[in-house]
């Protein structure tokens, strides 16, 4: 199996690995591991990786997997419940309270735990209420405890996929994904879907970053729009990122799943485009000078998709993360589906190798 896929090099509050030579052996994807939105890290204290991500048996929370190698792991068993004394979250809520896409960072001796849930501050009884929360923890097996009693903010409407990018001059970004929840936006595709009788609207979901507060407590300024599907169907980036539409599949446009890092001035954003249960989820990435944009998008976008179409049999790769080495080596965390796993998202990863322009390829 084989992908395109751009990436940077090694920064400092990226997730990075150990420098054991097992860490360089990886087993068949997919991997043993049912999650979606896989996200790991190394804890130098245990000389183990950690992979936390939607799913993997966890009820009202999150489950956490342990390995020395990135190849044979161990369900250490859930590191976060919603009910502990700070919980905010609404278990009872739809999709079990919609307990999303963790990602843990080690940070001054602690480890803290970004997520969405549904709020359960919900007078209008909106299906979908996502926030996001943070929780930590003093070690990455937790136990996991919401640093306050509420998201960390509300922008007015739901927000899912927390990213936190740790910049060189100690300022705190924090990407989060819009819902398509309620947000119908006019464009070509959604003209061309009316005309066809197949869609009356189409909802569009956006990246946003903002500065976030040192202590986590909340963000600094308002919200800055990142990424968006395009507009016009003569768009580069329209056909890929429109396939969950043109594909009669659902009236949505997804722009979620956000991971920035840096290499030399430039800053990479990755993001994930489609239906995250259907076949076309996939992944692109922008550049921009500055942390919060202006992005733009790749030219060589999509840089993870399906590979049915070479003979293959995955589909649904999306939701990614970076695993770092400190030889330079980087691997591609991410889920996707196969004809045996059926509708379960399994974890991938992959070995990725740069050329000289700064394109990866990431490994079978």
């Amino acid at each position: 199996m084989k992908f395109s896929i751009i990436i940077a090099a090694v920064l400092f509050a990226m997730p990075h690995v150990g420098n054991t030579q097992e860490a360089l052996s990886l087993p068949n994807n997919p991997l043993d591991v049912a999650f979606g939105d896989p996200y790991v890290i190394y804890d130098d204290a245990t000389d183990r990786y950690y992979m936390y991500g939607t799913g993997g048996g966890a009820k009202n929370g999150f489950a956490v997997y342990s390995a020395v190698d990135l190849a044979n792991w161990k369900n250490e068993g859930q590191v976060y419940d919603a009910s502990n004394e700070n919980g905010w979250s609404d278990s009872t809520a739809a999709w079990g309270g919609a307990y999303w896409a963790p990602e843990v960072y080690a940070h001054k001796d602690k480890f803290y735990m970004f997520y969405s849930a549904q709020w359960k501050d919900n007078p209008g009884k909106e299906l979908e209420n996502f926030r996001i929360g943070v929780a930590v923890a003093d070690k990455p097996t937790g136990p996991f405890i919401d640093l306050q009693n509420h998201p960390i903010f509300d922008p007015g409407y739901p927000i899912i996929d927390a990213n936190v990018y740790f910049a060189e001059d100690g300022k705190l970004y924090l990407y989060y994904s819009r819902c398509c929840y309620k947000h119908p936006v006019e464009s070509e595709v959604a003209d061309w879907a009316r005309n066809k009788g197949w869609f009356e609207e189409i909802e569009e979901s956006w990246v946003y970053g903002v500065e976030l507060k040192p202590d986590f407590s909340g963000v600094i300024g308002e919200p800055v729009l990142l990424l968006r599907p395009p507009v016009t169907m003569d768009d580069a980036q329209a056909e890929w990122e429109s396939r969950s539409v043109t594909s009669r599949e659902v009236n949505r446009r997804w722009t979620e799943g956000s991971f920035t890092f840096k290499q030399d001035d430039t800053y990479y954003l990755m993001y994930s485009a489609n239906h995250f249960a259907g076949e076309n989820y996939a992944v692109g990435y922008a550049t921009a000078k500055h942390p919060l944009g202006p992005y733009t998008k790749a030219a060589n976008n999509p840089v993870l998709e399906k590979n049915t179409a070479k003979g293959g049999d995955v589909t649904g790769t999306g939701h990614n993360s970076v695993v770092f080495l400190p030889d330079g080596r980087m691997w591609c965390v991410y889920h996707g589906r196969t004809k045996k796993t059926g509708d379960d998202r399994m974890v991938f990863i992959n070995e990725m190798e740069i050329n000289d322009k700064g394109i990866l390829r990431v490994l079978p």
